[in-house]
């Protein structure tokens, strides 16, 4: 939504010193931490440096299909057969991780989905793609769509797995932490039904024909409190990285870390990252969900004003053991036009606190406003003229 129309300050709340951002330090190349709760931005390094994404491409994977599974077009008891030609791609030490799937053998979505998530299967994401596109670049295509629509400004996949490609694949961190919010807020039950899993039992091994159980790779996954996704990912080219995500005292935060040298250091430096921001940093409370917080004028309505309210209880994110040196605006594109339902988004509580950047969130209409009538028109045009208000 762009500032045309900038109100006084709502609050300014004063504090003896403006608060600085708490200081980390990384080896990781590349980092980016967000608070989902305000939005803010609590970490930035070289966040939207262009690079390959390795496994974390399958977050992507996932999203088309949990999108599908939404709208109803795909089914999670769904079979698709294992082509053999895809067991023979992806099966054996040189096609990476997998699931161990065997040829002709039929899969559900649901299980498909288990394998890519939790044991990180490449030859899980062929076959799911082969089975919702009927093939793997057709299936790549829609990933593209769908990382346009969901606003990834900077990304691109040649692939379902985030296999090596010659540069066809590429992230940001930025993106990567986009994916994974809109993965955990377009689709909640799904998100909770399939990344927090801690392990997965799927294939035989080769005589003894032993269930074959892999440990989810998910660093956070019982080392820190709250934490229930997302994605690891390492090639060569990639070095280690992880998308992750926790949730403390109604706090939500999700990380990236990538370029990483061993397991041990994405192990070490992603329960460390995820610790800080949630020591370092304090929810401090604005506005309770359904509370006005301001009023905006309306042009050719049935009434002349709309109150903003809060659709969640909004909070911002400060520095810990801070009173915090806030100022908060709210910005619209004004007057606004009729016709309004009660719920839409219609401006934005800016608030800027310290030297972190700006955090914005939403604020919708109170009530429904219809378009005036023909006389109405014409006295909201005389007091628009006249400035009367």
């Amino acid at each position: 939504m762009k500032p045309s129309r900038l109100l006084l300050p709502l609050v300014a709340l004063a504090a003896p010193a403006i608060a600085a951002a708490p200081p980390y330090e990384t080896p990781a190349p590349v980092a980016y931490m967000k608070d989902l709760s305000s939005d803010a931005i609590l970490y930035a390094k070289d966040a939207d440096r262009r690079m390959p994404p390795a496994s974390m491409a399958k977050m992507m994977t996932v999203y088309v299909a949990f999108d599908l599974i939404k709208r109803g077009e795909l089914k999670l008891d769904k079979m698709i057969t294992v082509r053999p030609e895809t067991w023979r791609q992806w099966h054996g030490p040189a096609a990476g991780s997998t699931m161990f799937l065997s040829p002709g053998e039929q899969v559900s979505v649901q299980n498909l989905l288990r394998g890519i998530v939790t044991l990180s299967g490449n030859d899980a994401c062929v076959v799911l793609a082969e089975g919702i596109a009927g093939t793997e670049p057709a299936f790549a295509a829609l990933m593209n769509q769908q990382a346009q629509k969901i606003g990834l400004k900077n990304s691109q996949f040649g692939n379902s797995n985030g296999w090596p490609d010659n540069g066809a694949t590429f992230v940001t961190a930025r993106d990567l932490a986009t994916l994974a919010q809109r993965t955990i807020e377009d689709h909640p039950k799904l998100y909770k039904a399939f990344y927090s899993l801690k392990e997965f039992t799927w294939g035989k091994t080769l005589g003894a024909g032993a269930d074959i159980t892999q440990q989810n790779r998910d660093p956070l996954l019982g080392r820190v409190q709250g934490a229930d996704g997302l994605k690891t990912g390492h090639t060569e080219e990639a070095g280690y990285g992880f998308t992750g995500s926790a949730e403390q005292g109604g706090r939500r935060l999700v990380m990236v870390l990538a370029g990483l040298t061993s397991s041990n250091q994405r192990i070490e430096q992603s329960v460390a990252f995820m610790d800080w921001g949630f020591r370092a940093w304090q929810a401090k409370p604005i506005a309770a969900k359904g509370r006005r917080v301001q009023t905006a004028e309306v042009q050719q309505g049935d009434a002349r004003e709309v109150g903003l309210v809060a659709p969640r209880d909004l909070a911002v994110t400060i520095p810990a053991g801070t009173a915090g040196n806030m100022q908060v605006k709210i910005v619209y594109n004004g007057p606004i036009k009729a016709p309004i339902k009660a719920g839409d988004h219609i401006a934005d509580l800016v608030v800027t606190t310290g030297d972190t950047p700006p955090q914005m969130m939403p604020l919708v209409a109170e009530s429904s406003v219809g378009t005036a009538g023909f006389f109405g028109r014409i006295a909201a045009g005389f007091r628009w003229l006249f400035g009367m208000a």
